[in-house]
């Protein structure tokens, strides 16, 4: 039991480091472009995850499909990334951090459900629509003020979404090596493609980069990829994916109070009951059990 109480704090902590990297990239977006931001923030958490993967016993095979579906997967983590950089840059963390990563399950339901994946039920219906009310309702909707409503960050986040939807359908794709090892291959290679197509390393601003940046540079990259990926892949094989994917309702929440704290951004309401009606849509959608009695354990 205390083994499991261990893990559940630790997913509590991956999910503040998700919700907390939303405040580091507006930080960051002072010192450095979104381009420059991903080599560097992929960089270190690539360099970090070699010896966990090997700890864990993972082997570093792999095959040529995976390797095709890394490639598109990287593109797709970029042009998230810049997006997500862009929307976070010009418009509120706490807005992003709320209405993305609400959003990315909606829209990758809805992708499944075009494919032909996901057969859409009545009820799958009403929580679309309530998953729609919920993000109108961030926007603030009924001012029907079209220009507030489609400012450039909004749509800047609608986009980052739909990307990392993409990016979630075509990993799960790859079924032959440890998703951990696929996701070191995809900070990899999304290194290597933003290296090679759009940023020049040697024009890096090293010397503007001061304790602040260090510091934010390192909790998006140790924090919030390599610490909370590795939690949350050993939680799902540990404790299954039904029980951990609980966990990640406490991003957006972390992503607004920790904007409120270190931004001084403020708590729009309505942002908040937007969130809770979008999470109460992904709930319905993905049939997620957040709160259910758990049987006594002598672990």
């Amino acid at each position: 039991m205390a083994h499991k109480n261990l893990f559940f704090f630790l997913l509590f902590i991956a999910m503040l480091a998700w919700g907390g990297s939303w405040v580091n990239v507006k930080i960051l977006g002072h010192y450095i472009s979104a381009y420059e931001m991903i080599f560097l923030r992929f960089g270190i958490t690539a360099i970090t995850m070699v010896p966990i993967i090997i700890w864990l016993k993972h082997s570093f095979k792999i095959d040529l499909k995976s390797f095709g579906l890394v490639v598109l997967v990287a593109l797709a983590l970029i042009f998230y990334n810049k997006y997500y950089y862009l929307g976070t840059k010009f418009g509120t963390a706490s807005l992003g951090g709320a209405m993305v990563t609400t959003m990315i399950p909606i829209l990758t339901f809805v992708l499944l459900a075009l494919m032909g994946v996901k057969k859409v039920s009545s009820k799958d219906l009403f929580a679309l629509g309530l998953g729609a009310v919920g993000v109108l309702t961030m926007l603030h909707i009924w001012t029907f003020d079209l220009a507030h409503i489609l400012l450039i960050q909004n749509l800047y986040f609608i986009i980052a979404a739909f990307l990392w939807a993409v990016l979630t359908i075509i990993s799960s794709k790859s079924t032959k090596i440890s998703p951990i090892v696929f996701t070191f291959y995809m900070y990899i290679m999304s290194v290597v493609l933003d290296w090679v197509l759009f940023v020049d390393v040697s024009t890096l601003p090293f010397e503007t980069f001061d304790g602040i940046f260090w510091i934010n540079i390192l909790l998006i990259s140790l924090a919030a990829s390599t610490f909370a990926n590795t939690i949350f892949f050993l939680g799902i094989e540990k404790l299954g994916a039904a029980e951990v994917s609980s966990f990640v309702f406490l991003v957006p929440f972390s992503a607004i109070g920790l904007s409120a704290i270190f931004l001084d951004e403020k708590v729009d309401l309505f942002i908040i009951l937007g969130t809770v009606l979008t999470l109460f849509a992904v709930k319905m959608l993905n049939n997620i059990t957040i709160l259910k009695r758990r049987r006594k354990s002598v672990e």
